[in-house]
């Protein structure tokens, strides 16, 4: 398994492939939502498992913190390690831009992942495209 930054509009177009069928189809979230005015200026992340891309992530400066989005990976493929891979892949992005914090809003089933690579809750649930959410953050 590994990770890449996206270069390629093909790339990118495949980060928008597993987005929708993660969180448009899997979870509901309308495409309105999904994609956003920050789609060309954040960094996104591929990640691959047995030369599959099969998961994504996206990472934007914001307030001098380091704003970690869109994870995800299909379905299928989770239970690999792969989530670690994509937020070490987003977390070196954020330290080689000289950011010492990572911000995100985690859904609230995946609290415990993020907790176990050291993001700290730092609000209470609220709800993001009609989905139960935290914020977390991590010093880097």
């Amino acid at each position: 398994m590994t990770a890449i930054l996206v270069t390629s509009e093909q790339d990118l177009e495949m980060v928008y492939a597993i987005r929708k069928v993660v969180f448009v189809e899997e979870q509901g979230v309308t495409e309105e939502e999904e994609y956003d005015e920050f789609e060309k200026t954040s960094e996104h992340v591929l990640v691959y498992f047995e030369d599959r891309p099969v998961g994504t992530g996206r990472i934007r400066i914001v307030e001098d913190m380091a704003k970690l989005e869109r994870i995800c990976i299909l379905k299928e493929y989770r239970k690999y390690g792969l989530g670690k891979k994509i937020m070490d892949a987003l977390e070196s992005i954020a330290k080689s831009r000289g950011l010492s914090k990572a911000k995100l809003h985690a859904q609230t089933h995946a609290k415990e992942f993020y907790s176990k690579i050291g993001y700290k809750t730092v609000s209470d649930v609220f709800l993001e495209a009609d989905i139960p959410h935290i914020a977390m953050v991590k010093e880097l």
